[in-house]
């Protein structure tokens, strides 16, 4: 890594001091903390959100309750994996938030022409697309998001933490306050749901690809 990024007064410090040091007084010991794990909090909350300006905030929310919690923080866990899942649940909360807001502004329904509620779900649903439309990756990434987007927040986060970043099993489950065999259902459904809105645009077996296994 860049010397400035691990180094506080040009002494290299792990995570452990760099905690050690911030509750000391040394705000750079903190600033040591948040450039070494920003990038992958960053990553998973794009992942989560499904947008940069909200992945930003996530970051950042994260990284001020961490900094606002440290007293609290007794090593249990390294830093990184307990930053990140404190931006994991306000994540979550965000989504769910979100999700709540867009269900009130859509309430009581958008009439039809002919005074029926439009189903939401009719506007999406499409003949098979041609091959040209789904050449290249960008198709596919679209649809991806599309896909993530209509899982719950806790599918969601099952599925990015478990395939994108590679978490444990026991990792997810904290983060969703669940157990270990509830959380490996949730990442089963989860991936079984992408798998099936990715299938009728790649095909079976790019989209079992796409996703990953679902243990």
């Amino acid at each position: 890594m860049r010397e400035d990024i691990d180094t506080v007064d040009g002494e290299a410090i792990s995570d452990a001091q760099a905690v050690q040091r911030t509750l000391a007084g040394h705000r750079d010991a903190y600033r040591v903390l948040v450039e070494r794990h920003s990038r992958s909090v960053f990553r998973m909350a794009y992942r989560m959100t499904g947008n940069g300006h909200d992945a930003e905030e996530v970051v950042q929310e994260a990284f001020l309750r961490a900094y606002q919690k440290l007293e609290k923080f007794a090593g249990e866990a390294n830093f990184g994996t307990w930053v990140y899942r404190i931006a994991a649940n306000y994540a979550i909360d965000r989504i769910r938030k979100q999700n709540t807001e867009k269900v009130r502004r859509q309430m009581p329904g958008n009439p039809g022409e002919d005074g029926l509620e439009v189903d939401p779900l009719s506007t999406v649903r499409d003949s098979a697309p041609s091959p040209e439309r789904l050449a290249g990756s960008a198709q596919l990434a679209a649809k991806m998001k599309e896909a993530l987007e209509a899982l719950t927040p806790a599918e969601r986060t099952a599925v990015v933490m478990r395939h994108w970043e590679g978490c444990a099993i026991e990792e997810i489950a904290a983060v969703l306050k669940s157990n270990s065999n509830a959380t490996k259902n949730t990442v089963f459904r989860a991936v079984g749901k992408l798998r099936k809105a990715l299938e009728p645009f790649t095909g079976s077996g790019q989209a079992a690809r796409s996703v990953g296994n679902e243990s």
